[in-house]
């Protein structure tokens, strides 16, 4: 059988089971090492009053929040695109 993807789809490596994670989308159970990961930044104030806030010298946190996709999720949702066969191989960031 050909080979569809060098790293066999994970970025497991050879190191055996890997930790499971639950998709933020639809709540399938995916290693981690499979499952495409999303960070992203929230923001708790509107943006008007955190410059205000800002100018006046004050620190606003803004959490992050990291999500897991299966990989039909991330495709459904663009986090990732179908590649050609020639573009597998080429590793890029998501994006």
């Amino acid at each position: 059988m050909p080979k569809k993807r060098t790293s066999r789809g994970r970025t497991k490596g050879g190191k055996g089971h890997s930790s499971l994670v639950q998709c933020s989308n639809c709540g399938r159970w995916v290693p981690r090492d499979k499952a495409k990961k999303v960070t992203s930044k929230l923001t708790l104030v509107e943006p008007t009053l955190a410059k205000e806030l800002r100018s006046s010298g004050a620190y606003i946190a803004s959490p992050t929040i990291i999500k897991y996709y299966c990989v039909s999720c991330a495709v459904f949702y663009g986090v990732v695109k179908v590649r050609s066969e020639n573009e597998r191989r080429k590793a890029e960031p998501l994006r």
